[in-house]
């Protein structure tokens, strides 16, 4: 049974997963957030891999990319940084960021280091199917971890049941085909939604972009089993205060 199959043994419904920007607001934060998320009620986190040129991401979390990367953030020191945190988080910890940095660290490497400080799935939203079974899906097992897809409103059927078929971890449903932090009208969406959750999928679905508050986090997880926030938790910390109160504010405001 892997992280994800155990959490949602335990809990089926109102899962909430927290993206953050590793090496933002501080270059030396990323362990300080990853404690103080879990502290506070976090089913699951998703620490972000600062990237130049991050195709998905809204302005706030491009912006916190970019003074990441300012700060001297780099895959090496994300995982020197992430060393001995596999005895001490116990939330499920997933890497998202782009296939051409992880390339040039070395895709082998990378799984192997992040195996060794105890992540459980990875998010390449630039990383195709084909590419993914012929050349990854091995290197990507052999190594524990679970590779997310993410699906939008014009995935085809057809793909989402193969995309269903070829994970193990669970399906990251974009909310709509725009970048993060757009503001959604999460009823427009029922319909994609509904469809989503009508084909009976084996994998858990989460939604992502555009979950704000308590009330769009209510409204995905009536057709998911959690939902994924990042830009409005990215604005919460992103002045530099304390951390362990904007965070506990912050998910009191949503949970």
């Amino acid at each position: 049974m892997n992280s994800f199959q155990k959490l949602f043994s335990e809990k089926n419904k109102n899962i909430l997963s927290i993206y953050f920007t590793a090496g933002f607001p501080e270059l030396n934060d990323t362990n300080v957030i990853l404690r103080t998320l879990e502290k506070h009620g976090t089913d699951m986190i998703e620490i972000g891999m600062p990237y130049s040129d991050p195709l998905a991401d809204g302005p706030v979390i491009q912006n916190s990319g970019m003074k990441a990367l300012q700060n001297g953030m780099t895959i090496k020191l994300l995982f020197d940084q992430l060393k001995g945190n596999k005895e001490k988080i116990n939330v499920p910890l997933i890497l998202m960021g782009y296939l051409n940095p992880v390339l040039q660290y070395g895709f082998e490497k990378f799984c192997a280091d992040a195996k060794a400080v105890g992540i459980s799935g990875i998010i390449l939203p630039d990383l195709p199917i084909t590419e993914f079974e012929n050349e990854y899906k091995n290197i990507l097992a052999q190594n524990g971890l679970n590779f997310i897809f993410l699906i939008t409103p014009e995935t085809s059927d057809e793909r989402i049941k193969k995309i269903d078929e070829i994970s193990e971890g669970f399906i990251y449903a974009v909310s709509s085909s725009s970048v993060t932090g757009r503001d959604q009208d999460m009823s427009a969406q029922k319909s994609y939604f509904e469809r989503i959750k009508n084909m009976r999928l084996k994998n858990n679905v989460l939604i992502g972009f555009g979950i704000k508050d308590r009330e769009t986090f209510t409204e995905a997880c009536k057709y998911a089993s959690g939902a994924i926030i990042g830009t409005a938790y990215i604005k919460a910390i992103e002045k530099g205060g304390d951390i362990d109160i904007e965070t506990q504010t912050f998910l009191n405001s949503i949970l």
